[in-house]
């Protein structure tokens, strides 16, 4: 496979979206799916609010059709598929119980994070049992690896969870979480093609063609939230991808974003409850930049333009 033929997949998946955008989002504002804004977030938030959610749908039917129709279907291929797919189903039944059902609470935390760890186990098994590496995993910038042994299981349990919640908390802008991830996707395919990967590498091509396509619908102002359902299926998907080619180690450096905006969020709940004070404005660190004054359309410029140096400093690890 060339890089003509990534490009021709991206396309493909793009133009899906692009198709699906006008039938999935009225038929979102007919079920009534709209966003419900929190009181205490960015009130220049308010007016976004009713805006249909579950927009992740049309990315993953276009990363279905695409992936399906490339002719590149092996074992790799199903369980990105399967992780991806799955994630994002634990999404679609949280943003329906909330946003159709009106049911604020959505599933529990705790069921949430049961069924990600049921799917981050999968994924791990799956990969020490089928790579050449088995429980190996590749550290950036030495050129070396590091065996797990039997902590490599719970590890890329653990790299799994925290990736997918990461992504979902990056989602609080419009564009920030699919741009990031269209950078970091195709950051990951370009290794994915290096490495003679080829079904990594579609994959790959096909969620960056989605991502782009949903950008037209969810750049500011937005006219659809991709949800949970979205978001966690762009962290299973991300996170397959890096486990897939023996990278998740590279994950903090190419999607720093979602690591920072997890780690501003853990600094910010610490500091208030050992001292009352706040370090942030508001977290994620994308609503404190709101919050000092900064335009939403800069929050997700600076953090897109932050996002492809990481890849490129990714790139020089490799």
């Amino acid at each position: 496979m060339e890089y003509k033929d990534m490009i021709r997949i991206i396309i493909i998946s793009f133009i899906i979206t692009l198709i699906l955008g006008p039938l999935i989002i009225p038929l979102l504002r007919r079920l009534k799916a709209g966003q419900s804004i929190r009181q205490e977030g960015p009130k220049s938030h308010l007016k976004k609010s009713g805006t249909p959610v579950m927009g992740g749908i049309m990315m993953l039917v276009a990363l279905i059709i695409t992936t399906l129709t490339s002719g590149i279907i092996n074992n790799d291929m199903i369980i990105l598929l399967v992780a991806t797919i799955g994630f994002g189903l634990i999404g679609f039944i949280d943003d329906f119980i909330k946003v159709v059902l009106k049911r604020n609470l959505g599933l529990r935390a705790y069921q949430k994070l049961i069924f990600q760890i049921i799917l981050a186990v999968i994924l791990a098994v799956y990969q020490s049992n089928t790579s050449f590496m088995e429980t190996q995993t590749i550290i950036p910038f030495i050129n070396s690896t590091i065996d797990l042994g039997v902590l490599f299981i719970p590890f890329i349990a653990f790299v799994v969870v925290g990736t997918v919640n990461s992504v979902n908390l990056t989602d609080g802008v419009d564009g920030l979480a699919s741009g990031v991830t269209l950078i970091v996707l195709s950051f990951f395919g370009f290794v994915a093609l290096s490495d003679g990967n080829i079904s990594v590498a579609v994959f790959c091509a096909a969620l960056v063609g989605a991502c782009l396509g949903f950008l037209r619908y969810n750049i500011h102002p937005a006219k659809v939230f991709m949800g949970d359902t979205g978001s966690l299926a762009l962290g299973g998907a991300v996170a397959g991808v890096a486990i897939l080619l023996n990278r998740p180690l590279i994950l903090p450096i190419v999607g720093g974003i979602y690591f920072v905006e997890t780690l501003s969020v853990i600094i910010q709940v610490t500091s208030y409850k050992l001292t009352r004070k706040r370090v942030f404005r508001m977290s994620p660190l994308h609503h404190h930049f709101e919050e000092i004054g900064w335009k939403e359309t800069k929050v997700v410029t600076v953090f897109w333009l932050t996002t492809i140096v990481l890849c490129l400093i990714g790139f020089l690890s490799l």
